[in-house]
């Protein structure tokens, strides 16, 4: 069984991939989370041995290594990592303060870069070729009012797995993003319907992006059928211009 890590397991993106690499019988998937959920229980219940969960918060970086050596890495090999999990500092930067700009890079690009350091070098140790995804954002690419802080943390996210991408491709390692469109999820869910329908006015599909299309991109990023795409942003996000 091929194991993967899928960060931010607990609901919304994360809990559907995890779904999704689950239903199709070809992972273990080990999810990471701040904390356990009643659907992280039914997932449990549901796929008892090809599923853990773990608790871990990803502000804390710094305690990544202690948390592979002692937890992540008896469940390896691995051939893949989604780093999923991300939190959004919405303001517009005239408001911009550092401690919460700061907590968001820890857990948007500061663990993301951690947990791939630990990954490679677990797919090196056991000569595994693997497929590392990062969940980017649309509006990396495209201006969102307010979202100028969250936008840098995806641009980063998206610069890192580029050069990882190059660093690693010679030893069978793939590095891609995948940059969402609109998600109505738990991280949406203080916006209005009116303020959700003018987003969807944006995208050539007049509608939100489904998680389960991104679920499956993140499948077909993972297997051997998407060998020659690295160094790659996928674009699900229903036509945004």
């Amino acid at each position: 069984m091929n194991s993967v890590i899928v960060t931010g397991d607990s609901r919304g993106l994360g809990l559907t991939i995890c779904n999704c690499l689950l239903n199709s019988g070809d992972y273990f998937v080990v999810g990471l989370s701040r904390k356990r959920t009643e659907d992280i229980q039914i997932l449990e219940d549901q796929f008892p041995d090809n599923y853990i969960h773990l608790d871990f918060d990803l502000s804390n970086p710094n305690d990544i290594q202690d948390f592979y050596q002692s937890s992540l890495k008896q469940f390896g090999p691995y051939v893949g990592l989604v780093n999923n999990a991300g939190i959004a500092y919405d303001d517009i930067i005239t408001n911009a303060r550092v401690i919460p700009l700061e907590k968001m890079f820890r857990v948007n690009v500061f663990s993301p870069i951690m947990l791939s350091k630990y990954m490679i070098r677990d797919m090196l140790l056991h000569n595994v070729h693997g497929s590392l995804i990062h969940i980017s954002s649309v509006c990396a690419h495209t201006g969102y009012k307010g979202l100028s802080m969250y936008s840098s943390t995806k641009g980063a996210l998206e610069a890192f797995s580029r050069t990882v991408a190059r660093e690693w491709g010679e030893r069978g390692i793939r590095s891609n993003c995948i940059a969402p469109g609109f998600i109505d999820t738990g991280m949406s869910e203080a916006l209005s319907l009116e303020q959700k329908n003018r987003i969807f006015k944006r995208n050539s599909l007049k509608k939100g992006t489904e998680p389960q299309d991104i679920a499956k991109t993140v499948e077909f990023l993972l297997s051997a059928e998407s060998g020659s795409i690295t160094g790659s942003v996928v674009s699900v996000d229903c036509g945004t211009i």
